[in-house]
């Protein structure tokens, strides 16, 4: 603790003449735009939410993976065909994964970083993708076609390369998230009841593990709590309506209901697995992006975020959240065209460690207390997997912020 005190008393020291208060509740809401085309929509964000991924149509109508930042979309190519798609991101942004066609115009999972698309082959077969990426962006999941030609989860990584998850009895798996540390994928997969799949979780040391279902259907997992916990996706209720769910390994799968209509469905829940992102039919029918939580229950963030829709615009489905639950990304109209789209919530405050919309002293005890230890959890302020002089900084240089 003499250490840590110590490393505080220089840091406060240092950054003495920033302690002044950012007041302000910052939300926005940006449109990304194309890459020239007519379409966009985005699937990833970062943790500081600086960087949002996703797929967009160029001026010659053609697919194209991208990465946004800094108000610039970025094509990433492709593998030598014509298309390509990103699905997911690394918490600093810098490595971006999806799919891409080769010159054979075959689909290849690629792992993108500094410029450079890395096929990462298959499971034997000619086609595969991939849907999500670790938070340092050394784990990747997705499906591959096998040499059978079945669809096969896959977790791969640069020294074991790609493996295969297998089944929950059936012929087929896809794997559409993956934790923090890259230890729990998630997905569905086909029972030994070939007209049925389940929400799947893996472990590394425990393997498949079929989820249920809300009333003995089928259901999908998506997204997962960076320490595995907590599972979203959606499952069929009892009328066969397909409903978004949240799962804990004590409470089982939970229905988080809809926006008044009869379908929803989620994709993501930010990292201590407190809130959920999705899409809800509404009592009109009609397509929405919705945010819930315990406490809120399922809110539709057109309605939360009016004030900043204009021109008609509209948030059809959110895609992704950041760790923090701050930053949402998606697909919606504007102006008359899909287009992607990044909402900034304001909440939490940068710093704000226990999230009570003040960042003062208590946020900084945090951090102490925690100093040194591993693990992405709320005092891991920049999302790198390690609680140090970095994320203290982000306290001390939001001191005072909404208090």
């Amino acid at each position: 603790m003499c250490y840590t005190q110590n490393r505080f008393n220089a840091l406060l020291s240092a950054c003495v003449l920033s302690l002044i208060a950012t007041a302000g509740w910052s939300q926005s809401l940006t449109w990304l735009g194309t890459l020239g085309g007519y379409q966009s929509e985005a699937s990833g964000v970062s943790a500081d939410g600086r960087v949002v991924v996703g797929v967009a149509r160029n001026d010659a109508n053609q697919l194209r993976a991208f990465r946004w930042e800094n108000g610039v979309m970025q094509a990433l190519g492709t593998l030598g065909g014509n298309s390509s798609g990103a699905y997911g991101v690394s918490a600093d942004g810098a490595v971006v994964v999806g799919w891409a066609e080769n010159a054979a115009e075959d689909w290849r999972a690629f792992r993108w970083q500094n410029g450079v698309m890395q096929d990462l082959g298959t499971l034997g077969g000619m086609w595969s993708s991939a849907y999500a990426v670790s938070a340092d962006g050394a784990v990747v999941v997705g499906w591959s076609l096998n040499a059978d030609g079945q669809d096969r989860a896959f977790r791969w990584t640069a020294s074991d390369g790609m493996q295969d998850l297998g089944t929950l009895g059936g012929d087929w798996s896809e794997a559409l998230g993956v934790s923090a540390d890259g230890r729990v994928v998630v997905g569905r997969a086909q029972t030994n009841d070939a007209w049925r799949s389940r929400a799947f979780r893996w472990t590394v040391d425990g393997g498949m593990q079929d989820l249920g279902s809300l009333s003995g259907g089928e259901s999908a997992a998506r997204g997962v709590s960076a320490d595995g916990a907590v599972v979203v996706g959606s499952a069929q209720d009892a009328a066969g309506y397909y409903r978004a769910f949240r799962w804990t390994a004590s409470d089982g799968m939970q229905d988080l209901g809809t926006l008044g209509g009869m379908w929803s469905s989620t994709y993501a829940v930010s990292a201590d697995g407190a809130v959920v992102v999705g899409w809800s039919l509404n009592a009109a029918g009609q397509y929405r992006a919705f945010r819930w939580t315990e406490s809120g229950g399922m809110e539709d963030l057109n309605t939360t975020y009016a004030s900043l829709l204009t021109d008609g615009s509209v948030l059809y489905e959110a895609r992704a959240i950041s760790p923090d639950g701050r930053y949402i990304v998606g697909s919606g109209v504007k102006a008359g065209r899909a287009e992607a789209f990044l909402l900034d919530t304001g909440f939490p405050r940068r710093g704000d460690v226990d999230r009570n919309g003040c960042v003062d002293g208590a946020d900084l005890l945090q951090v102490l207390f925690a100093f040194g230890g591993r693990g992405y959890r709320n005092e891991d302020l920049n999302w790198d997997g390690i609680i140090d002089d970095a994320d203290l900084l982000i306290v001390l240089f939001n001191f005072g912020s909404g208090c």
